[in-house]
């Protein structure tokens, strides 16, 4: 799995130009799933997007994190983060897993997170054309894969 993830102000969802869902101050979450990809990955990972501290304390640090926070969270699928561009100019999708796969570990990384932040997230719809709006925050964006946990 590979996440992008950002700090926003605040972030939304359009799906065929209506609003489909919105947060405010918090973490977007791009989502990419690999075939090879099982559920202790979902878990270190969900723990670690939780966890990151990447929100200001009352000092100005990075010294806080979403569970300190209490901000809001959208976690959207996107299999380009799987994106393999070693050969040509074309980018191969190879690693990215099918529907089949990446459905239920999406739906299950997005309720994980949801009970580590003892709130809902929000999401976009897997496999839609999403147009993906956000005000980042920092900028601070971490870019993160269970298969090279650094």
């Amino acid at each position: 799995m590979k996440v992008v993830v950002q700090r926003v102000k605040r972030a939304s969802v359009r799906i065929g130009g209506e609003l489909h869902s919105s947060i405010g101050q918090g973490l977007l979450v791009l989502l990419g799933v690999e075939d090879s990809d099982e559920l202790p990955d979902l878990e270190w990972l969900v723990k670690k997007c939780v966890n990151l501290r990447i929100f200001d304390d009352e000092d100005g640090v990075m010294n806080r994190s979403l569970l300190d926070t209490g901000g809001e969270a959208m976690i959207v699928s996107q299999f380009t983060l799987l994106a393999s561009t070693k050969k040509g100019n074309r980018p191969s999708y190879i690693r990215a897993a099918g529907h089949e796969r990446a459905v239920p570990m999406y739906e299950a990384f997005c309720r994980r997170f949801s009970e580590e932040i003892a709130k809902p997230v929000a999401t976009g719809i897997f496999g839609a054309d999403m147009q993906v709006e956000l005000v980042n925050d920092g900028p601070v964006t971490i870019c993160m894969d269970t298969k090279n946990k650094e």
